[in-house]
């Protein structure tokens, strides 16, 4: 089992990069979508250096003037970068609209298909039986290669074609290899097998229109519609159904219905889905704006900020030196790693701070993404950001990230046991 999820996991990065293909015609729109990739993965790289120098910053391993200068070179590096690209994607015959609608399916099939299985995907969940062979090798050892994989995966289906997870990572997989076809099969196999009640069927019928999308070259057939419309008859805010409405309605240049079918594709989108929708409306936005047409407000895409007031309760003055490190931080409910977080010191204090997406320790873990935070104040003894006995700290308080009007008062005033 384990080596059938290192194949399909190796499937997946591998194929993501063919997402494309059903929507370039000819070797210059190629090139350009090449080279809108490249610039893709220089900002993935971007963020993460900038979380890591981020990191080594809160640690108190990098001091601040140091961090500023490693950041202006990152992000110097980044415009270098993007200015030996930018010639040959303006000179790109591929538009705007199909660009952005294209980025945000590639991004949204890997994202919902494997969102869903790791949600609802389990054997005791569908009630059904799942017998892999408990190795995924050769008689000599060896690996198998990724048409060996599928090759392997598809004697297992039909030795066993009642097992729907078994069809769900087929499909899955033909998706993210671009054989698109072959994926709607393998859905409709997995829709015939669910019942209908099942809480993965809503999901499994909107990657199923999906597939249909893709299927026949990215246009919005009648077919493609009745299933989005018998999607969201279950499930009205079921997340790749309106993403593909919004893909349609912005490549129809409707950018105001395409921001609505977006927006309420947000209010039920995992965090990654859910900065891809973010991507999109922003774009729309743009062009609305470029357009001469009125804007509208969208509360979804205002940075997350949490306004702090910390000091230190004056019975601890005395044991307590101006160089001491403060940590100040806000993490999800029920977590340990933060979403954002500032080093102070004593010395600092009191003072006023703000919480928000730019002090978010990855890309990945944004504020923004969490609707309710638990916020809290402690001093270091040892510098390190892990809290150790004798370290001092403020009570942890929870607070809701988006209805805050008020900064939230935190008092250091106890010692950690």
């Amino acid at each position: 089992m384990i080596q059938l999820w290192v194949g399909i996991a190796l499937l997946t990065l591998l194929a993501l990069s063919f997402i494309f293909v059903p929507f370039i015609q000819a070797k210059k729109v190629q090139s350009a979508a090449m080279n809108v990739d490249r610039t893709r993965q220089n900002i993935e790289i971007f963020e993460e250096r900038l979380s890591e120098l981020e990191a080594e910053r809160v640690a108190g391993n990098l001091q601040e003037k140091d961090y500023e200068e490693l950041k202006l070179e990152l992000e110097k590096n980044l415009l270098e970068d993007a200015s030996d690209e930018v010639q040959s994607v303006t000179s790109s015959s591929i538009g705007s609209k199909q660009l952005v609608a294209v980025v945000l399916m590639a991004l949204l099939i890997p994202i919902s298909a494997f969102g869903l299985y790791f949600q609802h995907g389990s054997a005791h969940q569908l009630q059904m039986s799942m017998e892999y062979p408990e190795q995924l090798r050769f008689e000599n050892g060896e690996q198998p290669t990724v048409e060996e994989a599928i090759q392997m995966l598809v004697s297992e289906l039909q030795a066993n074609p009642q097992n729907a997870e078994g069809w769900y990572i087929l499909a899955t997989t033909y998706m993210n290899l671009g054989e698109f076809d072959k994926g709607v099969a393998s859905f409709k196999q997995v829709l015939d097998i669910l019942p209908e009640d099942a809480t993965q069927y809503v999901g499994v019928m909107g990657q199923y229109a999906q597939g249909l999308y893709f299927a026949k070259g990215g246009k919005m057939d009648e077919e493609v519609r009745q299933q989005i419309k018998l999607t969201l008859d279950r499930e009205p805010l079921e997340v790749t159904a309106l993403g593909l409405l919004g893909i349609d309605a912005f490549e129809q240049n409707r950018l105001e219905d395409a921001v609505g079918f977006w927006r309420k594709a947000l209010q039920n989108a995992e965090p990654d889905a859910a900065d891809s929708l973010k991507a999109g409306i922003q774009r729309a936005l743009e062009q609305l704006a470029q357009q001469g047409k009125p804007v509208p407000d969208v509360p979804e895409l205002a940075i997350a900020s949490i306004q702090l007031s910390v000091s230190i309760d004056p019975q601890l003055g005395d044991n307590i030196a101006a160089d001491q490190v403060v940590f100040v931080f806000a993490k999800p409910v029920g977590g340990r790693i933060p979403v954002a977080a500032v080093r102070l010191t004593v010395g600092e204090l009191p003072t006023t701070i703000s919480l928000d997406d730019s002090l978010a320790m990855t890309p990945q873990a944004k504020l923004s993404l969490h609707p309710n935070v638990e916020i809290g104040a402690r001093i270091s003894m040892s510098g390190q950001p892990q809290a150790a006995s004798g370290d001092l700290q403020s009570a942890t308080v929870l607070v809701a990230v988006k209805e805050l009007s008020e900064p939230v008062n935190l008092v250091i005033d106890r010692i950690v046991d």
